[in-house]
């Protein structure tokens, strides 16, 4: 797709996205989760004048590179949900005991920046997990919340599946159904797919 790019990145190859707006001439940069230099590296393709930076939730494998490329981008803004607050700012914000916590990370918003954009409030695989629909585009960044074939896990601290599942049935498989879906982690999929096939949720 022009002008969009997905990167794996990290121990645990999150996907991070660089969305570019050939009109506001803004880069959008979507879980910057670690290898900073491939994201910056991709990012300086992108003839961008302005950039932002939105987390789809605050653990650590998604925001291990945000301190790096937010100050190399110079980023107008950082967007979090409000319900990961708590973990976003919290020493312990690695929650898995193999990665280290990020340290030095920016001030974030709860605002939502973006007006030909959609935030999606997904709560369940943590308490402010969110998803980004570009309705013309017909695409989501779906996080953590919804994978090809599986959905997020719910076993960390905050993790609720009722909450995961009544969020996917009300704000996911209720979007146009030829919709892409471009997950946290793995392979692309859509509405269609995911509406007949994920075992979580048919």
């Amino acid at each position: 797709m022009e002008n969009f790019r997905m990167i794996p990145v990290g121990a645990l190859a999150v996907n991070c996205y660089l969305i570019y707006d050939e009109k506001s001439e803004l880069l959008l940069v979507v879980d910057p989760g670690g290898d900073a230099d491939l994201i910056l590296s991709a990012a300086r393709s992108f003839d961008f004048k302005r950039c932002g930076i939105l987390l789809t939730h605050a653990h650590v494998d998604h925001i291990g590179a945000l301190p790096e490329v937010y100050s190399t981008l110079n980023a107008e803004f950082v967007y979090l949900a409000s319900g990961d607050d708590l973990l976003y700012n919290s020493p312990d914000n690695h929650i898995l005991p193999y990665l280290p916590p990020v340290e030095n990370l920016p001030r974030v918003t709860n605002v939502w920046p973006l007006t030909d954009v959609k935030v999606l409030f997904t709560p369940g695989h943590t308490p402010g997990s969110c998803c980004f629909y570009w309705p013309e585009r017909k695409m989501l960044l779906s996080g953590d919340t919804l994978f090809a074939g599986s959905v997020g896990r719910t076993d960390l601290p905050g993790g609720s599946f009722a909450a995961l599942e009544k969020s996917i049935r009300s704000e996911l498989l209720t979007l146009p159904e030829d919709t892409l879906v471009y997950p946290g982690h793995g392979p692309r999929t859509s509405i269609s797919n995911e509406k007949q096939t994920n075992p979580y949720l048919t």
